[in-house]
């Protein structure tokens, strides 16, 4: 067996936006998979970098499947032309006297 060779990278915290629906399959594609959410998206954008699809057939059946659960229709065309709705503003707390 040959030995993989890991390469040290050195890793930072961030907070992205993302649309929630998108995150959950993300989230559950990640864990059907056995991978962080994090590793999960270093693979997509390798990939991506490379001009490589990073899902085989089986993978997009299994994304398609939880599309369908969690009822997301975006798909590629929607890219650059999602506009986020207004949160609604926190409800102040009555506080005890």
């Amino acid at each position: 067996m040959i030995d993989e060779q890991r390469l040290l990278v050195e890793r930072v915290q961030t907070g992205v936006r993302i649309e929630k629906r998108l995150l959950k399959i993300l989230k559950a594609f990640a864990e059907y998979h056995d991978l962080t959410l994090g590793d999960l998206l270093e693979g997509i954008v390798l990939h991506a970098f490379d001009g490589k699809t990073p899902f085989s057939a089986a993978s997009l059946e299994r994304i398609q499947e939880l599309k369908r659960f969690y009822d997301f229709d975006l798909d590629s065309s929607a890219s650059h032309r999602l506009k986020e709705i207004k949160a609604r503003p926190a409800r102040k707390r009555v506080s005890e006297k």
